[in-house]
């Protein structure tokens, strides 16, 4: 799976995007309040992990996210 960080502007918020392997977009959600989101997408017990590594990452940039299940 992939994270991205994207930078709102003005009244737009900072959000979250999660895709598969396939670039396909899993989730697409709010940096202040991602958990709903993620866990409606079935990623609920990888949420502390994802959480820590949105907050480390820049904005605009791809991460490979690694989820061992």
């Amino acid at each position: 799976m992939y994270i991205i960080k994207i930078k709102g502007k003005a009244k737009i918020p900072d959000y979250l995007q999660v895709r598969d392997e396939n670039f396909t977009l899993i989730a697409y959600t709010r940096t202040d309040r991602p958990e709903k989101a993620l866990e409606k997408c079935g990623l609920g017990s990888h949420i502390d992990k994802i959480l820590t590594l949105m907050e480390e990452m820049p904005f605009g940039q791809m991460t490979k996210l690694e989820l061992n299940d």
